[in-house]
This record gives C-alpha cells, sequence and structure tokens, in this order.
C-alpha cells in the first residue's frame, strides 16, 4: 500500500466531509489490496434519511487508489435513530444465524432481497433489541411492517457525485441538493475552457434524469443572476442579523444548502423557525420545526406589495444554466 496515497485519500474525504470511520475502513481495504470497493455512510434528513456509498477503484497501472465519485440516495421512510443499524439476519443450516449490521437503508434492502432462505430486516440497537421489519422464508418475503412498506417498495432518489481530488460537492452539500434545496460555490469551472466561476445551483428534480442516470442541474450564476443573499435576509425580522458572527454563520449555513434555524416574531412573540435560501425565485423560506412552510410576508421589515426580485427574475430566465455534472466539480 502507498502510504502517500492513503494521506492524500484520507485529505480528500476530511474535505468532503466524511466520518473519520470511513477512513479507516478505506484503509483496511487498501491494505487488503482490493481492487474495487465501496463504503457506505448515511445522515439524517429532514423525511428520511441520506445514504452515501462511496467508491473507489486502484489503478491499472499502478497501487494508487482513486475516489472520482460517490453516489447520494434520499430515503423519505423514517431515518435510524441515534445508535442504530439495520440488521440481516439470515438462519443458517446449521441452525445458526448470521448478522449484517448496515446503516445505509438501500444497502440493508438489497442485502435483504439477495437472500434465497430464510432471513428477517431489523432495526435496532442489537439483536437482542430489534424491531423486525421484513421477514422471508425460503426467498419469499412474507411480511412488511405497515409503517415501512412504503419505503421498502418506494426507490430513493439518487444523484451521482463527482469529485477531482477532493474538490467538488461536499456530503452535507449533495444531502441538501438531493432533498430540492440550493448550494452555493465559488469555485466551480467550467468544463471546457477550465475557466472559474461562481453560482447557486440545484438539481433539478422534476424532470426525468439524462442518459447517464443523473438529475440535470439548474445553476444562478453570480452575479448575473441578481441573487444577493445579504439584500435579501436584510428583508425580514432575523435576531441572528444583529450580531455579526452570527450573521456570518447564517450566511455560511445557507450558502450551504441547510435549512438554519432563526429566531424571529411571529404574533408578537418570539419563535424559532428554519430558514432555507430560494436563489431562484430570489427570496427565503420559512419553516417551523416540523417542517410546515410558513407565510414570509409575516416576517417581512416592510410590508411590500411585490417583490421587485420576482419581476427581475422573469426578465432574466435567459441567464439560468441547466448543465449536466461534469460543469460543476
Amino acid at each position: 500500500m502507498n502510504l502517500n496515497n492513503l494521506e492524500n485519500l484520507k485529505q480528500e474525504m476530511k474535505a468532503l466531509g466524511f466520518s473519520d470511520k470511513l477512513q479507516v475502513l478505506m484503509e483496511e481495504q487498501m491494505r487488503n489490496d482490493i481492487p474495487q470497493f465501496h463504503l457506505n455512510d448515511s445522515i439524517a434528513a429532514d423525511k428520511g434519511q441520506v445514504d452515501f456509498t462511496l467508491h473507489f477503484k486502484q489503478s491499472g497501472q499502478s497501487d494508487y487508489y482513486y475516489l472520482n465519485r460517490y453516489e447520494v440516495a434520499h430515503n423519505k421512510g423514517k431515518g435510524l435513530e441515534e445508535g442504530q443499524k439495520y440488521m440481516v439476519i439470515v438462519a443458517g443450516a446449521d441452525g445458526k444465524n448470521t448478522v449484517k449490521r448496515i446503516e445505509n437503508l438501500t444497502e440493508a434492502i438489497d442485502h435483504f432481497k439477495s437472500q434465497n432462505g430464510a432471513a428477517e430486516l431489523s432495526v435496532g440497537k442489537d439483536p437482542q433489541h430489534r424491531k423486525i421489519i421484513a421477514n422471508m422464508e425460503n426467498g419469499k418475503v412474507n411480511f412488511i411492517s405497515n409503517e415501512f412498506r412504503n419505503t421498502y417498495f418506494s426507490k430513493p432518489v439518487t444523484q451521482n457525485i463527482w469529485v477531482d481530488k477532493g474538490r467538488g460537492f461536499t456530503a452535507q452539500q449533495s444531502a441538501n441538493l438531493i432533498q430540492g434545496r440550493s448550494v452555493y460555490r465559488d469555485d466551480l469551472v467550467k468544463y471546457n475552457s477550465g475557466e472559474s466561476y461562481k453560482a447557486w445551483v440545484k438539481l433539478d428534480l422534476e424532470k426525468g434524469k439524462d442518459d447517464r442516470g443523473n438529475f440535470q442541474m439548474q445553476q444562478f450564476m453570480d452575479p448575473q443572476y441578481g441573487y444577493d443573499l445579504k439584500h435579501v435576509l436584510n428583508e425580514y425580522r432575523i435576531k441572528e442579523l444583529d450580531d455579526p458572527s452570527q450573521r456570518q454563520k447564517l450566511e455560511a449555513e445557507l450558502k450551504n444548502g441547510n435549512r438554519a434555524l432563526i429566531s424571529t416574531v411571529k404574533d408578537g412573540k418570539e419563535v424559532k423557525l428554519q430558514l432555507e435560501a430560494v436563489p431562484r425565485y430570489g427570496n427565503l423560506n420559512f419553516f417551523t420545526m416540523d417542517g410546515k412552510l410558513e407565510k414570509r410576508n409575516q416576517f417581512e421589515k416592510v410590508q411590500a406589495k411585490e417583490n421587485t426580485f420576482d419581476m427581475k427574475v422573469g426578465q432574466s430566465k435567459d441567464k439560468e444554466l441547466s448543465t449536466g455534472q461534469e460543469l460543476s466539480r
């Protein structure tokens, strides 16, 4: 194993925001000289769970490994609670069960479906404290719990994320993209010319995938498109804007695609809400803590009759760029 290669890949994984435990698993595979392998990780989503599958491949000319892409998948069913794992328990011919613990929901379902004997799919902290959510006998599924049925039969929303030596959309950014939110990047590079540029990016989840199995990316280029986050934030009563350090943190979260926690006033009382940047329409979305959309005009400093940016967006559609993943590393 090439130790320089190992250290480089660890730095790339860190830059992309993947957990330390994945670096340990990666090192194990590299030490075993596995020519091609994948690793899984997961984080909680607003609804359900976002799973990651990282693909590693060894060069055909050397012992170097490369991480050129990972897949992000949004499963909208109930996600794992802290400390829990999915478990595929398979009955052995000798009467002993084998247990495979899996955090990635997509992998857990696929592994369960691949069995041809008696098996169960459970969730819990360990086999002694588990809940059976699916079961099969002789390779045929004979039970799926009602609360898990939609998750089991629904396909997750997926996207391939291409990276180059640790540059590209981070794990958190891609998790936000697959949930339909926008992310700001100031280090994008045009594929043909190599020219760098800045833009807000959003997956077009409403249209079908391209021939490579990916959703197209809508890009709202900065500054041509005209979405000024600082200016838009100033239109609303948001407590965090009064503190420069909190404001900086809030802007960074919104640019990362997160739903940021804020304090504002509703019906004369201070409330906590979640805030999301919506560059395509030049505005912000406000949500309750349980995800219910609020009317934004009740939080405006001035009750404007019309949003002048909405008019500007209508005149600037030709500046919106819809492009493939290769333009967005």
